[in-house]
């Protein structure tokens, strides 16, 4: 998988604009992705030096419209710290 395609899009909401202030990022991923190839991604995406990244999956929600029942996609997320000093301004005034 191609380091650029790991990474689908951030996650912005108000505990990961909390995170920020420590230095953490969050993403949703590919289904597929590891942890070396999400700290690759963010590396090259950014240019930041990247410490730790924490990965969950995400199972998929029972969601409900009118009498239909559905369920949502799995998905997957990373919490990506980085080093003292980095930052990424895609997050700059969420």
């Amino acid at each position: 998988m191609h380091p650029l395609e790991v990474l689908r899009r951030p996650l912005v909401t108000e505990k990961s604009t909390a995170l920020s202030a420590q230095a953490k990022y969050v993403f949703e991923v590919a289904l597929g992705a590891n942890k070396r190839q999400v700290k690759e991604a963010v590396e090259r995406a950014f240019n930041v030096g990247v410490v730790k990244v924490n990965v969950m999956n995400m199972h998929a929600e029972r969601r409900r419209a009118g009498r239909r029942l559905f369920y949502t996609s799995p998905w997957k997320k990373a919490v990506v710290t980085l080093k003292p000093g980095d930052k990424i301004t895609l997050f700059e005034g969420v």
